[in-house]
């Protein structure tokens, strides 16, 4: 090896390998659906798909040993951009559910809530929303079980649209 070429610790090739087995552990993880939007070489998706398939311990630690291996011939990064715009979206549901579930409680606690909810998104049919607060207030005062609060819940889902990032 000549003086000039950078030398690669063991330490750093070790870790540069378990990062691209945590890649492919990642890979196993997805549905077939999505590895095939991947569009993977043919060798690394037989191998993903062969993981995906084992159930025992040891079998499967070798087999993402070797899916590992594989990601030495793929742009892992790309990979990894990818894998990160998936999880993306999840956030913004969970934004989502957590901004419904704030407006349902504001409901269940104050009748202001609902000309709050009509000034914040106007054009919405609130006659629905007005019954389904009572029924669930009732519903929590005899201690029965939370349809109404669930189906509150529904019809906000149709009012409220989905949070996006801008």
């Amino acid at each position: 090896m000549n003086d000039s070429e950078e030398q690669v610790s063991k330490t750093r090739r070790k870790r540069e390998m378990q990062a691209r087995q945590d890649v492919g552990e990642a890979l196993v993880a997805l549905s077939e659906a999505r590895l095939a939007q991947l569009e993977l070489p043919e060798r690394l998706l037989d191998a993903v798909l062969q993981a995906k398939r084992i159930n025992q311990f040891e079998a499967l630690r070798r087999q993402l040993q070797y899916v590992g291996r594989l990601m030495r011939e793929v742009d892992v990064v790309a990979i990894e951009a990818q894998l990160k715009a998936w999880k993306g979206p999840s956030r913004q549901a969970a934004a989502t559910l957590h901004l419904l579930e704030r407006w349902r409680e504001r409901l269940l606690a104050s009748d202001s809530a609902l000309v709050e909810l009509a000034l914040a998104y106007p054009g919405s049919d609130l006659t629905q929303v007005r019954a389904l607060v009572q029924d669930a207030r009732r519903e929590r005062a005899l201690n029965a079980a939370p349809a109404s609060f669930r189906a509150l819940f529904l019809e906000l889902k149709s009012i409220v649209p989905e949070e996006r990032d801008t």
